[in-house]
């Protein structure tokens, strides 16, 4: 049960003040923001949310600490998309050429992505405005070790969308101890401020981990008071499959069925994510050494649904789609002083809001000239008020080959639409009673009103964010 926060703590929040009742509480210094993003991890496959036999002490942890959201979306059906919605809080359609997961190499996979990979131009452009930018310009430093994936060529790296630190994976997959890409390529692809490193050996999540903790913990000591943000994109549980035990001399081979998205080993599968878990606690814990903790707003989701390799859940189908198998995820946001915790946030959100929370946590102005107006709305100044984010719908779309994949969401009501070439299946839902889709209300006169509605709201938001390039 959501227990409200009173009018006063709202507004503290707001302002970024502590929740205090004194009306001369001094201003609390900006705080840190450590934001850590999964990789394909499922709905249950992390103990707070239902997970039977995948042990996540850390999380179960930072949950009873904060925030945890019932109803929190991905804003794409694969990786790419979902991250550029992130670091932008705009919808990836926006941008062009990025509602698919860019292929091995910068392979685009639908028509859009192919003719700029023909082009050299897929990829996040550095004309995009991300949020690593924006808190940079407004006096953070920045750091991101992780998985990009919105990008090869240099011209698309994170160093030039405000990261002044970047360890990170170049594409989608990567053996976790060769760190090469998946086959046929097997061409390495560890990065360090856009020059190849090499570290064979180290187990990928554990080396992501490591250099999050030795920039924060050099930050701190010759910058400490100068907040920071730091992105921590982990590969995990994204195939390759393989845990932290399980180093072999030479990468895993082509014909390995380890690398074949939804078909780890159960066990397997489990020790990744527990691994991930444990690495999240050393961070937690340099935080309290360092004593940090109180100032840093520390977020924790995922980019996508599960893959056939989750575990099970209530929801409809997995990654790729646009049922809530494939977008609904994780969500845990711990601020302590002003994020009640141990609570629970029913409503709907997705991940270019925390985008917006971030912006404005750090003082960057929400709307300013020259920069796209975000798509996304500040999701922390509704949880710390328990309330429902502002009215508004939510809209997906994904594409690959001639496949294409909608969505809408208005209140309680979902419109989802599946088409391949010229064959074209649709689907309404009452997702507050029916989460696992399982009941189709498109043929029920009673709804044939909001049918209506979400389909035309759909079609409108297509024009609306119609790519310019």
């Amino acid at each position: 049960m959501m227990r409200f926060r009173s009018a006063l703590s709202f507004l503290a929040v707001v302002a970024g003040l502590p929740c205090s009742s004194s009306a001369s509480a001094a201003p609390a210094a900006r705080p840190n923001v450590l934001l850590i993003l999964a990789d394909d991890l499922g709905w249950s496959d992390i103990a707070c949310y239902g997970a039977p036999d995948i042990r996540t002490p850390e999380l179960d942890r930072l949950a009873s600490q904060g925030v945890r959201f019932t109803q929190f979306y991905a804003n794409g059906t694969e990786c790419t998309p979902s991250r550029t919605a992130l670091l932008t809080g705009r919808y990836q359609q926006r941008v062009g050429g990025l509602e698919c997961a860019i292929g091995i190499g910068g392979v685009g996979r639908y028509d859009d992505a192919m003719r700029l990979a023909e082009a050299g131009e897929l990829g996040l452009p550095a004309s995009e405005t991300t949020i690593a930018e924006m808190v940079r310009d407004a006096g953070y430093a920045t750091a991101m070790s992780g998985k990009w994936h919105l990008g090869y060529a240099d011209k698309f790296s994170p160093n030039r969308h405000g990261f002044q630190h970047a360890l990170y994976a170049e594409g989608g997959g990567m053996d976790y101890f060769h760190h090469v890409e998946d086959p046929p390529s097997l061409t390495h692809v560890l990065r360090l401020d856009e020059k190849p490193l090499m570290r064979p050996g180290e187990y990928f999540t554990e080396l992501a981990a490591s250099d999050a903790i030795d920039w924060i913990t050099t930050h701190n000591t010759r910058a400490p008071d100068q907040p920071w943000f730091v992105y921590l994109p982990f590969t995990t549980p994204h195939s390759p499959y393989q845990a932290p035990d399980e180093e072999f001399p030479e990468p895993l081979p082509p014909d390995s069925k380890r690398w074949k998205q939804g078909q780890s080993p159960p066990d397997v599968y489990a020790t990744m994510i527990e691994s991930m878990d444990r690495e999240i606690g050393r961070i937690l814990d340099t935080l309290e050494q360092l004593g940090l903790s109180e100032n840093t707003l520390v977020i924790f989701t995922n980019d996508n649904g599960g893959t056939k390799s989750q575990r099970p859940n209530p929801f409809r189908d997995i990654k790729g789609t646009s049922f809530e198998g494939g977008i609904r995820v994780p969500a845990i946001i711990r601020w302590p002083g002003r994020l009640q915790p141990g609570t629970e946030y029913p409503h709907p959100a997705a991940l270019f809001d925390l985008t917006v929370s971030i912006a404005r946590i750090a003082g960057v102005p929400l709307v300013a000239d020259g920069r796209p107006r975000f798509d996304g709305v500040d999701i922390l100044a509704s949880v710390a008020a328990g309330e429902a984010p502002p009215e508004r719908s939510l809209f997906w779309r994904g594409r690959r080959a001639d496949r294409t994949w909608r969505a809408a969401r208005d209140g309680a009501m979902k419109y989802v639409t599946y088409q391949e070439g010229t064959s074209l299946q649709e689907w309404l839902f009452d997702v507050e009673k029916d989460p696992g889709e399982s009941h189709d209300l498109l043929g029920n006169q009673k709804y044939a009103d909001t049918a209506t509605s979400l389909k035309q709201q759909l079609e409108a938001w297509e024009q609306d964010v119609r790519a310019p390039r």
